[in-house]
């Protein structure tokens, strides 16, 4: 009786992993992501975080380099992840930006909700909302 409850309990952890094991290199991928955004926008690479933007809203949403450059005359002082809501093709975090306009040296705080979407066909997580919008309500 012992060694069938053994045989079944192997079974059922081996059928959990396997079910597991795509959805656990999803959530990698998307640690991986989020990590690699918010380095980007805590070190003034918007550049390099456009890159991560989802290219259909990149299309549909191009900047121009003057857009880019409104940008650049900030500076992000901290990046903090206030809540988060990962799933398997879909996933929220709500952030929190301290940003400081480098001509006025004023510092202020804002939040910005990331909504993240999986590729599936690209095998890879892009944010779908743009770059975040540090002038909302000026």
């Amino acid at each position: 009786m012992r060694q069938w409850r053994a045989v079944w309990l192997a079974c059922a952890m081996a059928c959990l992993f396997a079910g597991c094991a795509s959805t656990g290199k999803q959530m990698s991928a998307l640690e991986r992501a989020q990590y690699s955004w918010s380095a980007a926008i805590r070190w003034g690479d918007f550049e390099g975080a456009w890159g991560l933007v989802d290219p259909a809203w990149r299309e549909t949403h191009p900047m121009s380099e003057l857009e880019f450059e409104r940008y650049r005359q900030v500076q992000v002082s901290h990046y903090r992840d206030l809540a988060s809501r990962p799933g398997e093709t879909e996933a929220m975090r709500e952030i929190e930006i301290g940003v400081i306009n480098r001509h006025t040296m004023a510092e202020r705080t804002l939040r910005y909700t990331e909504q993240w979407r999986y590729d599936a066909e690209a095998k890879s997580w892009w944010i779908t909302g743009g770059l975040p919008d540090f002038w909302a309500g000026e």
